[in-house]
């Protein structure tokens, strides 16, 4: 019963652990303000994967495919919000230092990332396409893939936010603080870039 799910599984742990967006700001947040703090930011961004994967199952990312328009909404509101976002983190200094960056982003912040990515809609749908197999019609397929998109990227973003405060346990100085933001808000800021290559 659960052999044929493996695939699946590992399939949602690559693509939610490597490095991309919501696992910058991940480790940007554990960094800054420790793990307990940053859940609602990695519980958002793990939801929000969740419907985006859950909806292309569904067929909504067909209507993405069939609309230029709406896919270069997205892409702008979303390319602008994380940019935004990208200056915040790289103007932070050591926690609780600065006001830049005071509060850690929240539920709706980490939910709003995954569902302006036409990149998290792709592969929703190129993981609907692989894995259909797997369900018995769209509803129970949304089910499976929001589930284990959710599940496997709420676990992805723990990692990263524990690897955030280990390294925060490594900086000592201001410098080393200004030095770690400034780099995680270029990585944040180049990580756009993936969002307007052709899907």
């Amino acid at each position: 019963m659960l052999q044929p799910v493996i695939p699946l599984v590992l399939f949602a742990f690559v693509a939610t652990a490597t490095p991309g967006i919501a696992t910058t700001l991940s480790t940007a947040s554990g960094a800054q303000f420790g793990f307990r703090r940053s859940v609602p930011l990695m519980v958002g961004s793990a939801a929000g994967l969740a419907t985006v994967t859950g909806a292309a199952a569904a067929g909504l990312a067909g209507l993405l495919l069939a609309l230029p328009s709406l896919q270069l909404a997205m892409k702008v509101a979303g390319s602008l919000y994380l940019v935004w976002l990208a200056v915040r983190i790289g103007r932070a200094g050591p926690p609780n230092l600065d006001v830049a960056m005071a509060k850690p982003n929240s539920f709706l912040g980490g939910a709003g990332i995954q569902w302006m990515n036409p990149k998290a809609w792709a592969m929703g749908l190129g993981a609907a396409a692989s894995f259909a197999v797997l369900a018995d019609g769209p509803a129970r397929l949304a089910l499976l893939l929001g589930t284990t998109f959710g599940l496997t990227a709420a676990f992805s973003l723990s990692l990263w936010c524990i690897a955030g405060m280990l390294l925060a346990r490594l900086l000592k100085t201001e410098r080393q603080w200004r030095i770690l933001n400034i780099v995680l808000g270029l990585v944040l800021a180049a990580s756009i870039v993936p969002m307007w290559r052709p899907v």
